[in-house]
């Protein structure tokens, strides 16, 4: 049986071909990983430092206060989730009048997210509900704000069952 020889231009085609599958896969990919993920966490790196000292400040400023804000959540067998939060002053004194407002965040997804509004129930009491809450990790974020100004914000680590 003859085999055909291996020639110069068999051997050239064999190398195009190889490296230009590398090379397509390579443009492929890239293209994927710019498309789903730019790289970036923010526009503006000058405009984020600025906001990172605003909320340096504000976090001092809510530390002198020294209110104190519990917040209860719990889900239900239908997926709704229950949020009271309660607010006390450095006196013990229920706080009123604020507006208080919470989300869930999912730590790996922000397409997750649920934001909860809360109403005064009471004094000093705010609750609300978030439908259809999947169970498992999350942040809780509470948010305070009086006159337009945020007052109050925490951040947790809650798990949902």
């Amino acid at each position: 049986m003859a085999t055909k020889p291996l020639t110069g231009t068999k051997v050239f085609l064999m190398l195009v071909a190889f490296f230009g599958v590398v090379i397509g896969v390579n443009v492929t990919m890239m293209k994927l990983a710019i498309a789903t993920l730019p790289g970036t966490d923010v526009d503006s790196p000058y405009a984020a430092g600025l906001a990172y000292e605003r909320e340096i400040t504000a976090a001092q400023d809510q530390t002198a206060r020294k209110w104190q804000v519990n917040a209860h959540i719990e889900r239900r067998a239908d997926g709704n989730a229950l949020l009271q939060v309660e607010a006390r002053d450095a006196a013990g004194r229920p706080l009123s009048g604020l507006k208080f407002g919470g989300r869930l965040e999912r730590p790996t997804d922000k397409r997750a997210d649920l934001a909860v509004d809360l109403a005064e129930a009471g004094i000093g009491i705010y609750r609300g509900n978030a439908a259809a809450v999947a169970p498992g990790l999350w942040d809780l974020v509470i948010e305070g704000d009086a006159k337009g100004e945020r007052v109050f914000l925490s951040r947790n680590r809650v798990i949902l069952n």
